[in-house]
């Protein structure tokens, strides 16, 4: 009975972590047979999860949605990161959870093990969430584009850009990166035949989503690098490249990477490849980065840079 539970506990597992499972996949992870897989569904059922079985070529199990919520299975870090994220919800940045998610934190504090809750109360009361004003994401739309994440479903969503212009969009979502207070969709953008990344509180999905979609492959600096890159280089207008006195692994190690993307040039120095809303901000923040550099393009951040020296020059001597 020991080795029977267990491996329901397992198959619970399994289920949720996959729209879709083949049983003859599902065996092989169990190391039963199908017929042990089977039987092993039914009893779920009997507990209570709504599994839906498929038949034929391709056919298999799915954890549905049933009329009642039924006990969930989490490990112990899923546990922390769902208490963790209950918590920040409940300070805002998504609209519309902030009082559920108050309460459901407080019943998952309670049936929380005392060791689960330390670390839970640890990284709450060395971390402080940073107030803001910005936009919140209704939690609707993020549970849907996750959907579509998850499910691989192609996305059709209208889209207003930082300049108010609007355009219909059709994507094959890939992931959701929150960054700051703000939330991004990372797609491949099937108009333009390319990767694209997305503010959601600037989309408005349509319904259905759909139809299915086999994966692409990341972007090859993965998708957090390539959200960065997109945000400190390709969102912006003016663009430069600048020579750094510093080999490509100490900026990096310094956080110069942070402000947009390092080359590597040789073994003494390497190439910052920068953007930003004018070049008078990109010259006080290279002002700040405490190397010796020398700008390679535009003439207009060189412009912008000597008028800042001279300024500077002007205050140090007066």
């Amino acid at each position: 009975m020991k080795a029977t539970s267990a491996r329901l506990l397992r198959l619970l597992s399994l289920l949720q972590t996959r729209k879709d499972w083949p049983g003859a996949d599902l065996a092989d992870r169990l190391e039963v047979s199908p017929r042990t897989v089977r039987r092993d569904v039914d009893r779920l059922r009997e507990l209570g999860y709504p599994i839906r079985a498929t038949m034929g070529t391709g056919g298999g199990y799915q954890l549905g949605a049933g009329a009642a919520l039924p006990p969930l299975l989490l490990d112990d870090d899923e546990a922390v990161a769902v208490a963790v994220g209950l918590r920040t919800a409940a300070q805002g940045g998504v609209s519309g959870i902030e009082e559920t998610s108050v309460r459901a934190l407080a019943k998952l504090l309670q049936v929380l093990p005392s060791r689960l809750r330390r670390r839970v109360d640890a990284l709450g009361a060395f971390t402080v969430p940073m107030p803001g004003a910005g936009p919140t994401v209704d939690s609707d739309v993020l549970t849907l584009v996750a959907s579509a994440c998850r499910d691989s479903e192609r996305l059709r969503f209208d889209y207003e850009s930082h300049d108010g212009t609007l355009s219909r969009r059709i994507v094959e979502p890939h992931r959701l990166v929150s960054r700051g207070r703000r939330w991004y969709l990372v797609a491949w953008d099937t108009a333009r035949e390319d990767w694209r990344t997305f503010r959601a509180d600037r989309m408005r999905p349509l319904t259905p989503t759909g139809p299915r979609f086999p994966p692409r492959d990341p972007p090859a600096q993965g998708v957090a690098a390539y959200l960065a890159e997109r945000m400190s280089v390709h969102m912006w207008p003016h663009q430069a490249r600048i020579r750094l006195a510093v080999p490509a692994e100490e900026a990096e190690r310094r956080g110069i990477g942070n402000h947009g993307r390092i080359e590597p040039a040789d073994e003494n120095w390497c190439v910052l490849v920068c953007a930003g809303g004018s070049f008078r901000v990109m010259a006080c923040y290279l002002a700040m980065l405490d190397v010796e550099m020398e700008v390679e393009e535009p003439d207009e951040l060189r412009a912008e840079m000597a008028r800042l020296a001279v300024r500077l020059n002007r205050a140090a001597s007066g």
